[in-house]
């Protein structure tokens, strides 16, 4: 008896054998902090074999084979064996030229027919950066894990049930959809046209939290207020937002001068904080304008 998907082998007296996928094998360009995170990941399955790891420094890739156990550093592109999937986590402006310099490496007649996925973790570029490596009939995705990697170890543990944005081909988020079940985590499509606006997304929700969080600690310290008391008001303020948020929405959510339509507090605090930091004192403007938008009417005019 076998179920779509799964071969299996029965005996008498013996329960079903269930015969396992092949290892994939899989090479890392890129031994920075989502390398290795990744490469973390990859080692505690028995589905993917790391098989060599590249960085722009080979003491970097070294570096990171010795700390996790697994796969071999390797110096330029052409110590790169052939693979099932090859991961770059570089920078997103090092993607087309890590692309290029993999397709102009890898033999076409000896490689081309050989069924391969390239996949980066840009949530800005699209899939198609790596677009030289089609010469080699290899299929291409993007993967965009949404959480931190400021420390590979607490990226690690968070991974199993964040969400990963996938875009690309079909027979490559085919393959990357495998992938990122495997790991633990969840995944959703991308619209490719419209990626950038996604992550703009992304970075409005954590990294331009993360600078108004400064701003506000900043303030607090100019006012005078003793900075293991800002710490404190920092925290309880943001956790209560974050949970109102969650509960109520952005809109019900919101409190504050400009969403209670007190112009005359609007006005005069902004003028402070012009004249103390006249960048801050933009952002509040513009951020008093959009609060009033949103409690009027329930978006910020979008």
């Amino acid at each position: 008896m076998s179920k779509q998907g799964v071969t299996c082998a029965v005996t008498k007296d013996k329960k079903p054998e269930v015969t396992n996928m092949p290892t994939a094998r899989l090479n890392v360009i890129g031994a920075g902090r989502v390398g290795r995170t990744f490469m973390r990941l990859l080692k505690e399955t028995s589905d993917y074999s790391i098989q060599d790891v590249m960085s722009s420094n080979f003491r970097s890739a070294q570096e990171a084979t010795d700390l996790i156990g697994a796969g071999r550093a390797v110096q330029d592109y052409a110590q790169l064996k052939p693979a099932d999937l090859s991961l770059l986590t570089v920078p997103d402006t090092q993607i087309s030229e890590v692309a290029q310099k993999l397709s102009d490496t890898f033999d076409v007649e000896a490689h081309g027919e050989q069924p391969s996925v390239a996949v980066h973790c840009s949530g800005f570029f699209p899939a198609d950066e790596m677009a030289p490596l089609r010469k080699l009939n290899w299929h291409l995705a993007s993967i965009h894990p949404v959480l931190s990697f400021t420390d590979p170890v607490a990226a690690q543990q968070q991974f199993k049930g964040a969400l990963c944005g996938l875009e690309g081909d079909e027979e490559a988020i085919k393959t990357v959809r495998r992938l990122v079940d495997r790991l633990g985590a969840d995944s959703f499509p991308i619209n490719s046209e419209t990626k950038s606006l996604y992550h703009a997304a992304a970075v409005f929700s954590n990294n331009f939290t993360v600078v108004l969080q400064a701003i506000a600690n900043e303030a607090w310290t100019q006012a005078g207020v003793p900075s293991e008391i800002a710490r404190k008001l920092n925290k309880t303020l943001l956790q209560g937002t974050i949970e109102n948020v969650i509960a109520e929405g952005p809109r019900n959510a919101l409190t504050g001068p400009a969403a209670r339509g007190d112009t005359y507090v609007v006005t005069r605090q902004g003028e402070d904080v012009s004249k103390w930091h006249p960048a801050a004192g933009q952002i509040y403007k513009a951020m008093s304008e959009l609060a009033k938008e949103l409690k009027t009417r329930g978006t910020t005019g979008s």
